[in-house]
């Protein structure tokens, strides 16, 4: 199978790992990828939002399957051009992605669907906002409707500093707060038959001990021993198949990987949002302990044919992720510093470049360092290994991914 993964970050650089290791792939190509990945994958330089530009070299390639990464492809109509080429692509439609795109789009679809998730309002004026935040009091969390790369969520004490978010997006979504563990679990679909993959749970705030602003996410690790054995089956019967049935519904069917982000309250898992595409670096964990050769799986979801994939075979054992960020990250990125200590197996390259010979800083996440082991503090302790290896100046890590556990 000759397949074109897009984008170039460290879940790009998960998704190529794990198909490189796919014996029914025999060409393997990323746009417009990163030094890491081009370790495994031919490179090739594409303005990835550009339908147009996508199709053309996916055409040119002779591909039989285009692997979209990132949302805002996704949101962009990517897939559909990709697809009215007659080239099967993973990854949902324009509408469809507006499951990500668009928070005020979510809430809607979960709302009709029945899902259980928090009480929210839409807002776009500061009137609407203060509003919103007095109803449903301290912490305030508000999103951007719009994308945001991760980092539009705001959730304070500070009711001010509430505010001050929801004026500078412009149109967000206001919720009550859902207490409880968060949880990550990842769906492949079709748009009628999904197939879920282990639950993980990352880590956004940039500090110990969850402080500070959010981010992309700085850690991740799975399986989760704590989490209820009825977990997956409750999220599918409650959450993932009716969202997929109201898609329907909407006249905008649902292909590719859903991504359920869950807080499990008191009152049992409720939505926090979707995403349309894998998340990072939940990704990175999840695919590590997948036996199943990915190709075979993605292309089914790609065609419609998923109910006839036999399940999903996982490794023993769990797998944890740190993630490197450049200095500054998250108010901003430094680039330019150079590397050493990342060409060692299980680091994964998300804002790298090479400049004359040298591998540097080109991005927020610079590194997402990833290991296995018989269970969850055995590969925790294999991961700081590995990054305690890699060096570059101003280099930001967490040192309590997975301690709780």
């Amino acid at each position: 199978m000759r397949i074109l993964v897009i984008g170039s970050g460290g879940r790009e650089h998960a998704l190529i790992t794990a198909l490189a290791a796919d014996e029914t792939v025999d060409f393997l190509a990323c746009a417009p990828g990163n030094p890491g990945i081009g370790a495994l994958a031919a490179l090739h330089p594409v303005d990835i939002l550009d339908p147009v530009a996508v199709t053309t070299l996916a055409t040119e390639l002779a591909i039989e399957l285009v692997v979209i990464g990132p949302e805002a492809p996704l949101v962009a109509g990517v897939a559909d051009a990709v697809r009215a080429a007659g080239i099967a692509c993973f990854g949902p439609s324009k509408a469809a992605a507006q499951l990500e795109g668009s928070k005020d789009f979510a809430k809607r679809v979960m709302v009709a669907a029945g899902v259980p998730t928090a009480r929210a309002y839409t807002c776009s004026t500061p009137e609407q906002a203060a509003k919103a935040l007095d109803e449903f009091g301290a912490p305030y969390v508000v999103k951007d409707d719009a994308l945001a790369a991760g980092k539009g969520v705001v959730v304070t004490d500070d009711r001010d500093q509430a505010l001050a978010h929801a004026a500078a997006c412009g149109r967000v979504v206001i919720e009550e707060f859902l207490d409880g563990p968060e949880v990550s679990l990842f769906v492949v679909t079709d748009g009628n038959t999904a197939v879920p993959l282990l639950p993980a749970q990352d880590f956004k705030r940039i500090g110990e001990g969850d402080t500070g602003p959010n981010t992309g996410g700085m850690g991740a690790y799975c399986p989760l021993p704590w989490a209820p054995a009825e977990l997956v089956p409750t999220v599918m019967e409650q959450v993932v198949y009716p969202t997929l049935r109201q898609m329907r519904v909407e006249g905008t069917p649902f292909a590719g990987l859903l991504y359920v982000g869950l807080a499990l309250t008191s009152q049992g898992p409720k939505v926090i949002e979707f995403n349309a595409r894998f998340g990072d670096p939940e990704t990175e964990v999840v695919l590590a302990l997948l036996r199943t050769p990915l190709a075979g799986v993605l292309l089914a979801a790609a065609t419609g044919t998923l109910a006839e994939r036999p399940p999903l075979r996982w490794r023993d054992g769990a797998a944890v992720a740190v993630v490197m960020a450049s200095a500054g990250y998250p108010e901003s990125s430094r680039s330019g510093d150079v590397i050493t200590g990342a060409d060692q197996p299980g680091v994964l390259h998300a804002g790298t470049k090479a400049i004359d010979g040298e591998l540097v800083t080109a991005g927020g996440r610079v590194l997402v360092v990833t290991a296995t082991g018989v269970d969850v503090p055995t590969s925790r302790e294999a991961a700081y290994e590995l990054v305690s290896n890699i060096h570059f100046e101003g280099a930001q890590f967490r040192t309590d991914i997975a301690a709780k556990v």
